[in-house]
């Protein structure tokens, strides 16, 4: 893909068209304060930080959900919480380069499949409405809450009070602020969230209007894994019939056929060389 054509997305994601949809590797480049490790944000370094820094069974390391399936039936679920409150909530990470990158922009809507915070904290100066996901919760039927932010503190609302005027940041998976939700995590998890979002039930009626004939940006998304593409699938329905545009450097022939039975097309490029050329001051200072 040329220059050219990066700058058309780039020119659809300002005017609100395309939409970022971040995944792991949108998190390249941000380390600890503390001791400069890499923040865990895929599937086999979520494993090995949630097993005290040691890999599990092969089998176990497929998939960070098996695993955390695997130690939630071992340790309880509030295990597996209070390693992404702690992970994501308490320690401390430099800023990703995507999201130095998002800040700079302020779109009308984002949506992120981590569960770190620094999404949100690109927002912090600015209104938002923040949408996470949730699963296995007793007395209602959806899959969601909803908290509207007015520039210095969170207020939970209903899907009735959402203002779509201003930007909406959708997690799926859930994050820890502005309190500790029940995250998608385990299989147990995504088993009930996909079931909800299958039926309409995991995402707020406004966004289902405002998501139609929508595209996207796949930034750090991998489609190698079953759970990723359901979620995927689900949160972009309605989209127009060019879903969007994937950076896979790398791809796989699986990633390859999915994308293009999905209206998606790959581009073998990483996030880094994509905002190089769409946001060069942004890499620059970077640096």
């Amino acid at each position: 893909m040329s220059q050219d054509q990066f700058k058309e997305i780039i020119a659809g994601i300002v005017e609100g068209k395309i939409v970022p949809y971040l995944g792991a590797a949108a998190l390249d480049g941000s380390v600890s304060v503390e001791d400069q490790s890499p923040i865990p944000a895929d599937s086999d370094s979520l494993i090995i930080a949630m097993n005290d820094g040691r890999p599990m069974a092969p089998k176990l390391m497929w998939e960070f959900a098996r695993a955390a399936m695997n130690l939630e039936l071992k340790k309880g679920r509030s295990f597996i919480t209070r390693f992404l409150n702690k992970t994501y909530g308490e320690k401390q990470w430099t800023r990703a380069t995507t999201h130095e990158w998002l800040a700079s922009l302020k779109l009308p809507y984002v949506i992120d499949i981590n569960r770190d915070l620094q999404l949100q904290d690109s927002y912090k100066d600015t209104p938002h409405t923040l949408v996470r996901g949730c699963a296995r919760l007793g007395g209602t039927d959806y899959r969601f809450i909803i908290h509207a932010y007015d520039g210095k503190t969170y207020k939970e609302i209903t899907q009735e009070d959402v203002d779509m005027a201003l930007p909406v940041l959708f997690k799926p998976m859930g994050s820890p602020f502005p309190e500790p939700a029940t995250y998608i995590a385990s299989d147990a998890d995504y088993v009930d969230y996909i079931t909800e979002l299958m039926g309409g039930f995991a995402i707020p009626a406004p966004l289902k209007d405002y998501r139609k004939e929508k595209q996207y940006l796949f930034m750090g998304v991998r489609f190698n894994r079953d759970t990723e593409r359901m979620v995927m699938s689900d949160i972009v329905y309605s989209s127009a019939k060019l879903t969007g545009w994937a950076l896979l450097p790398g791809a796989s022939e699986k990633e390859k056929r999915f994308c293009k039975k999905n209206g998606i097309e790959v581009i073998e490029t990483s996030i880094e060389d994509f905002l190089s050329v769409v946001a060069p001051e942004i890499m620059g200072a970077a640096a």
